[in-house]
């Protein structure tokens, strides 16, 4: 092809591109959709909601939160997926979503890797290990040695099946060389009363819900599953640092675009959020969610990504677990 004609189709290429680009640089002109696909009200559309608050200040324009519940996840995120590129529909993730779903899914509505373009991973929340006080264990090695004294007869509440929760039993199970028996039932707060009333040996859920009856000695803290230790339960410590090193089992936030968003758009909302977290207020927010701020780039959250995937999908396919 000779030079006139490369140059001539550079000009078209540039006139073809400079509509978006301009609106890629204009960005945002009208309201923003940011979707969460679980209920209002619970842990992924709080955080939401306040960072969407914030964004609109910083944006200058309403961003709007919009719950689509449903099959873990997964019709929020496909309503995500199928949405135009251009920036005003965004999709605040939880790790399922992302990582787990395609395990214990059969269908899924969308291809989790090519749907979406990373914006940025939020924060981070631990879980935290909670046995009855007349269990005989004070401690992580105590529980692991009755677990493995006691096999069959050890049972450990869950959330649901194939929740954050159970699948960190799991994964602790697989380290440690224990076998639980899982029960799983409708929401923390049920596992929490027959945790109280002795019909179960031990527990686990998002630290938020179990504040209050760890402090008041209702249950005992055994273990919290970030690498740092819970801002809520400060004395309580780590599984990775009580013999199981860089152990990590966290409920984690992202937010992620329409696969094809421009790549200034998803700049653009990447530096606004990491803005958010270096400020007073938005560490105070999650600091009362008991959420670890992280920030970072897309690329990061890309990779924290493949990391999960790679570290839970052998973990579900060996326990068989299926949604």
């Amino acid at each position: 092809m000779s030079k006139r004609k490369l140059l001539a189709l550079a000009a078209l290429a540039s006139v073809l591109l400079a509509p978006s680009f301009a609106e890629a640089q204009a960005w945002p002109t009208r309201p923003i959709t940011l979707i969460v696909p679980f209920p209002a009200g619970g842990a992924n559309d709080i955080p939401a909601r306040q960072l969407a608050n914030e964004l609109a200040l910083r944006l200058g324009q309403q961003v709007v939160v919009d719950n689509r519940s449903g099959a873990n996840g997964n019709i929020g995120a496909a309503v995500v997926a199928k949405a135009e590129p251009d920036g005003y529909t965004f999709l605040f993730s939880a790790p399922g979503v992302l990582t787990t779903n395609r395990f214990m899914y059969k269908n899924m509505p969308f291809d989790p890797d090519r749907a979406f373009v990373p914006v940025i991973l939020l924060a981070k929340s631990p879980l935290i290990i909670v046995a009855n006080p007349r269990l005989p264990v004070r401690n992580l090695k105590e529980l692991i040695e009755h677990a493995k004294a006691n096999p069959g007869k050890f049972n450990a509440g869950i959330p649901s099946a194939g929740s954050q929760a159970h699948l960190t039993l799991e994964l602790l199970a697989k380290q440690s060389g224990i076998t639980m028996t899982y029960v799983p039932y409708r929401g923390g707060v049920n596992v929490n009363a027959d945790l109280l009333g002795g019909q179960i040996d031990v527990g686990i859920n998002f630290t938020p819900g179990l504040v209050e009856l760890v402090n008041n000695g209702s249950l005992r803290g055994i273990a919290v599953t970030t690498t740092d230790r819970s801002k809520q339960f400060p004395n309580v410590p780590t599984v990775s640092e009580l013999g199981f090193p860089g152990f990590e089992s966290v409920a984690w936030y992202s937010i992620l675009a329409p696969a094809g968003t421009p790549r200034e758009i998803v700049g653009k909302l990447n530096a606004a959020v990491n803005a958010y977290l270096t400020t007073d207020l938005g560490r105070h927010q999650l600091d009362i969610l008991d959420m670890q701020p992280t920030g970072g780039t897309p690329d990061a959250l890309r990779d924290y990504i493949a990391s999960e995937v790679a570290k839970w999908g052998p973990i579900i396919k060996a326990a068989g677990i299926t949604m």
